[in-house]
């Protein structure tokens, strides 16, 4: 008892900058323990450290985490946990989805069955528990876009839960034996170079492109996982560093920066302040999003509610669901009932407003199964409510006017169960104006019927989108509406040349109309090379809509579930990734809150304010 007395008042001296003494020099006293006590956590001027979970080994039936691993966040300005190695999903859950950051430790080999390898002769000792229990966590932290920082055994098991594979024994594999991997010095020495890509995140974290790594594997890296590069090499060609830079926060390193920091080493601290620094962000962006409203304006999930067996309470694998909206940090989602564009005889058109209706249940019926989960949502005050019980919000919106046939009288029969905006057009010109797709100019812009719907929509109190609509069909509707109009889902031309996007002059012209201009993330509206879309060019979208129109005016319209998803953001769990990104960008909280939500949901206040028909 004295000893662990004596343990903590030497400990809580370090953290509050004191002399430890020498054991044995002072005599156990607890009023001076809880004195000191008070002085290390009574400090309400103190510099906000993020929770950092650290996986665990598991050593005659304990959770175990070396003291460097600990010590080497504490040091880099982190609060570290240690995470008990235990494979419980829903205690694994409880405990990540309160992390800042994660880091994953060194250890035993890594099973090659979950790379689809047999076992060969020089594989070593692999503890399945640990295998297990370590795949779960990389699972729910990259799934809720959490900072992530495999060593060694980490960096490998990132590599093969994003489908790598390793080679499990590099002597025997390899047959270059100009490297040794395993080192006989202590693991606070380096004992072999290693080369890092002049121009990735890791050269600029520690400030050179050669240095010296302590080696304690004999495991590595075969064969890269797509989702990474590899940043660092040793002399042999070993892959020693990986990173998923730029668009997700996860990096690898193959040796052992926190024995090489407890040693004393600046250079190697700085990979954890740099862990820190992401952490810290990521708790900034949870935290902005309790304070201000999210909301995605444009989606096609209602198309999965025909599914047999889906819900949109479970994990499914579309974009848009419940659970994702929670990791991502999203209150709000706008779901269309879209219908392309099919013949307009009398015929056709009832069945397209039959169909459009038919979605509309669909949506409506899925909040109803799920409703202490989410609940529809037709005004602002009704995603207040929603967000203060913990519930999701669904809103209703239809894409293509063509789901209301040719008879005005349905814009007020969509208006009563729920629906917010019509979307006037999709990918071919209809009865109401020509399309930006597909055209054949059959009106020149806004069609005689086209007028009269507009005017029916701002006396029903419904918004007006323009997404999809002609450049000339969009002047007209500018013209002529007395309410703010919006582009659901609609990016930048400047940025990216394509007839769906809005030149400088609309998204003028939209800021002088009261609207907004939601950025689109469908790959090829984001970046002409649209294999490579990526968060990074949605970013400069935004960054761009936002110089030319103001910030007040551009908000984030994903098409999820309708071809949205780009890398680095491909559902609704990858939100969050954008307050992240416009937070290092510069953005304030107030911007932010008006970009994610706040501006759409000032149009739709205007709209139902001056709506002629009050059905509220």
């Amino acid at each position: 008892m004295k000893n662990i007395l004596y343990t903590a008042i030497c400990a809580c001296s370090i953290l509050c900058g004191a002399q430890a003494q020498t054991p044995g020099s002072e005599v156990p006293n607890l009023k001076k323990l809880y004195e000191l006590t008070d002085s290390c956590d009574v400090n309400v001027r103190a510099r906000f450290s993020p929770l950092i979970g650290i996986s665990a080994s598991i050593s005659s039936g304990a959770s175990r985490v070396g003291a460097t691993y600990i010590q080497s966040i504490v040091k880099a300005g982190g609060t570290p946990i240690i995470i008990p190695a235990v494979t419980d999903g829903k205690v694994l859950r409880n405990i990540v989805s309160n992390l800042d950051g994660l880091v994953l430790i060194g250890g035993a080999d890594v099973n090659p069955l979950w790379y689809e390898e047999e076992p060969r002769e020089k594989l070593e000792e692999v503890d399945p528990v640990r295998d297990l229990y370590e795949l779960k966590l990389i699972k729910m932290a990259t799934d809720q876009n959490i900072p992530v920082l495999g060593i060694c055994r980490g960096l490998q098991l990132l590599n093969v839960a994003f489908g790598g594979t390793l080679y499990q024994d590099i002597p025997s594999q390899r047959g270059d034996h100009s490297v040794k991997h395993r080192q006989d010095l202590p693991s606070s020495y380096g004992s072999h170079r290693v080369f890092v890509d002049a121009n990735s995140q890791l050269a600029s974290i520690l400030g050179k492109d050669t240095l010296a790594v302590n080696s304690l594997h004999h495991q590595a890296i075969k064969e890269l996982a797509p989702i990474f590069k590899a940043t660092a090499y040793a002399p042999d060609s070993i892959i020693e560093a990986i990173d998923a830079y730029p668009n997700r926060s996860i990096m690898g390193v193959q040796w052992h920066p926190e024995a090489l920091t407890y040693g004393g080493d600046t250079t190697m601290l700085r990979i954890f302040r740099h862990l820190i620094g992401k952490a810290e962000t990521f708790h900034q962006a949870k935290e902005m999003h309790k304070h201000f409203l999210s909301v995605d304006t444009h989606t096609d999930t209602p198309f999965w509610f025909k599914r047999a067996g889906f819900s949109i309470a479970d994990r499914e694998r579309n974009r848009v669901n419940i659970p994702k909206m929670q990791e991502g940090k999203l209150d709000g989602v706008f779901l269309a009932a879209f219908i392309g564009q099919g013949k307009r005889d009398e015929v056709s058109l009832q069945e397209a407003v039959q169909k459009v209706t038919g979605l509309i249940e669909g949506i409506r019926k899925q909040a109803e199964l799920n409703k202490d989960l989410c609940g529809i949502a037709v005004t602002n005050q009704d995603f207040i409510r929603l967000k203060n019980e913990g519930k999701k919000a669904f809103f209703i919106g239809i894409e293509n006017g063509y789901g209301i046939g040719k008879d005005l009288a349905n814009i007020a029969k969509f208006k009563a169960i729920g629906v917010n905006y019509i979307t006037l057009c999709h990918s071919y010109d209809n009865d109401i104006c020509d399309s930006s797709t597909h055209t054949k100019k059959e009106w020149d812009g806004l069609s005689p019927f086209g007028e009269e719907v507009v005017k029916e929509m701002n006396r029903q109190g419904i918004m007006v989108d323009m997404s999809h609509a002609s450049e000339k069909s969009f002047w007209d509707v500018i013209k002529l509406s007395k309410a703010p109009i919006i582009c659901s889902h609609s990016s930048s031309m400047a940025m990216c040349k394509h007839d769906r996007n809005l030149t400088d002059e609309q998204l003028k012209a939209l800021a002088q109309n009261g609207g907004v201009a939601q950025v689109c993330l469908l790959d090829r509206y984001i970046n002409e090379d649209y294999k490579n879309a990526s968060l990074t060019d949605a970013i400069e979208h935004i960054d761009h809509m936002v110089k030319v129109a103001g910030i007040d005016h551009v908000g984030i319209g994903s098409d999820f579930d309708g071809g949205g998803g780009i890398i680095g953001c491909e559902s609704d769990n990858d939100f969050i990734q954008i307050t992240v990104k416009l937070i290092e960008k510069g953005y304030t909280e107030e911007d932010i809150a008006k970009i994610w939500g706040g501006n759409l949901m000032r149009v739709l206040d205007e709209v139902q304010a001056t709506a002629s028909v009050k059905t509220l």
